[in-house]
């Protein structure tokens, strides 16, 4: 079990949308304190409470990925993982050590079907071993397909969630 702790660092406060709030992405929450915490933490919402931030449960990811200090927030989702992007920081991932590790992320991933997904603002990029995929605005209701050649992604693109559970 990690030792860490959030300290100073409140970041998931502002890139994480909160639906039981109406909070949306890249906003302060409403309860948040920056840099020292949330005002409601004992009677947060549900979605606060699951929350779950790969850097203080990952040991394999050094000071440098803390979330106040990277300017990115590594959450996992049901096929990978997630670095969301500071709005004032969209470019964060693409610094080093970060754009480097992302990658090796990818190549891995590819074997192993995860996904690996920058969110920067409303954009979404879908980084694989060999490029970036800039798919824009994604929904709520939207997913993204991609096309894969063996293992290996060669497309990728976003259409309505209704679709994807139709071809099933």
């Amino acid at each position: 079990m990690s030792a860490r702790a959030c300290g100073d660092c409140t970041l998931c406060c502002k890139v994480m949308a909160i639906e039981e709030l109406a909070k949306p992405a890249g906003s302060w929450c409403q309860h948040c304190k920056p840099r020292r915490g949330c005002l409601v933490y004992t009677d947060r919402p549900g979605e606060c409470r699951s929350f779950s931030c790969m850097w203080l449960v990952n040991e394999l990811l050094d000071e440098s990925w803390k979330p106040n200090r990277s300017k990115l927030v590594l959450t996992t989702s049901d096929d990978g993982i997630e670095i969301r992007c500071d709005p004032g920081y969209p470019d964060a991932w693409r610094n080093e050590p970060f754009r480097s590790e992302i990658r090796e992320w990818a190549i891995s991933g590819e074997t192993h079907d995860v996904t690996v997904v920058v969110v920067a603002g409303q954009r979404m990029i879908l980084v694989t071993p060999d490029r970036e995929f800039d798919l824009g605005i994604v929904g709520p209701d939207e997913r993204i397909v991609r096309e894969l050649e063996g293992i290996r992604v060669v497309n990728a693109t976003v259409v309505k969630a209704s679709d994807v559970e139709d071809r099933v």
